[in-house]
């Protein structure tokens, strides 16, 4: 059996969608927070559970001026990583549960459109998670 053929008989338990954009612009002097408020509110409207949010934001004394957004799900996770001089943002939307992380994903997106009319989705991947062979 080759490798494809060994995939496609596989189960999974779960999906991670992965977004780049580019031309992305800070609406506020604290981004980071921005951010993190936008996936929180995805999340709930989504009917997700949260379990616990976090960001931190960077000064370009390290790391390149930017920050990095999570929002732990009970089903995994929401992540929003950024560097905005470049106007580069990734996001990702991993769930193992019974809920389609496009979900979330569309509405993640809806609501960056609706603010940054400029900025420009490159990549979208939607790639199935947790694979095991099953019955």
């Amino acid at each position: 059996m080759t490798e494809t053929q060994e995939k496609n008989s596989m189960q999974t338990r779960g999906s991670h969608v992965f977004l780049d954009y580019t031309g992305y612009q800070p609406q506020v002097n604290d981004d980071g927070e921005w951010m993190l408020n936008l996936l929180e509110e995805a999340v709930e409207k989504c009917e997700i559970r949260n379990v616990h949010a976090h960001v931190e934001q960077f000064d370009g004394s390290v790391s390149p001026p930017g920050y990095a957004a999570v929002v732990l799900l009970d089903e995994s996770h929401v992540t929003a990583h950024c560097y905005s001089e470049k106007g580069w943002l990734a996001l990702d939307c991993f769930t193992c549960g019974g809920t389609d992380p496009n979900h979330l994903a569309d509405e993640i997106h809806s609501k960056l459109i609706q603010c940054m009319p400029e900025l420009s989705l490159k990549q979208r991947h939607h790639v199935p998670r947790f694979l095991y062979e099953g019955e």
